[in-house]
């Protein structure tokens, strides 16, 4: 779809903040209102579309496709969505470490030692972890206060830790960013330590950059989706 609206404006409708393209309210994909809880983030979702030139591009727009998620997938089956994300804690990234060579496993240990040692703290919960990639089971109780803690989150929270955890495959690192424990600039350096490494190692390689750098933008977008709803 190309540009087609000269004014874009924020406005507080009854079920939320709403955004209009020249007085017509933007639709979800399943023409739902798209309204959002707070107006920090409706007026960070107008400033996507007054960026828009020509047609438009979703990765452009990210914090209206959360908002979209939230309102179109999650919203109608919120515990599903939340069961399935809970799921992470069986297996997080920071429970499995390399075997070597030992400057990797240093900087494993410096970053995701201090995650694992928040969520400790943080829930009273206590995790189990190997080197290399054979499953560990998780105590039951940590799995369970993990499970709780996203089960508690409301639609547009879910929607945006979804890609914390979906991207970097710590669910305890999403919620750090989550409650404010971690900047989410350093929750992407603790999530993205192997694939930073192993360009390190073996050089420059155009796709795998392009790919580390499309995850960085997905996880720090969401981070800020997480942020609006709470200014």
């Amino acid at each position: 779809m190309k540009r087609f609206w000269r004014d874009v404006a924020v406005e507080q409708e009854a079920d939320g903040w709403t955004i209009k393209l020249d007085g017509r309210p933007v639709k979800t994909p399943a023409r739902a209102a798209l309204a959002v809880p707070t107006r920090t983030l409706a007026d960070a979702i107008a400033g996507e579309w007054r960026s828009v030139e020509g047609k438009i591009d979703p990765r452009a727009i990210p914090l209206t496709g959360l908002a979209n998620a939230a309102i179109d997938r999650i919203a109608p089956d919120r515990q599903a969505f939340a069961d399935n994300l809970a799921r992470y804690a069986e297996a997080d990234l920071a429970c499995y470490r390399a075997d070597g060579p030992r400057a990797l496993v240093e900087r494993q240990e410096q970053q995701w030692d201090k995650l694992l040692g928040w969520a400790r703290r943080r829930y009273d919960v206590d995790f189990v972890t190997t080197s290399g990639l054979m499953h560990v089971a998780q105590p039951a109780a940590t799995i369970e206060r993990l499970s709780h803690a996203v089960a508690a989150l409301d639609p547009f929270r879910l929607a945006g830790l979804s890609p914390l955890v979906t991207v970097g495959g710590s669910l305890v690192g999403a919620l750090a960013v989550l409650e404010k424990a971690l900047a989410p600039e350093e929750a992407w350096d603790a999530v993205s330590i192997d694939e930073r490494w192993q360009l390190e190692q073996w050089g420059a390689d155009a796709d795998a950059e392009v790919a580390l750098e499309n995850r960085c933008r997905d996880f720090l977008s969401a981070s800020r989706f997480l942020d609006l709803l709470d200014a």
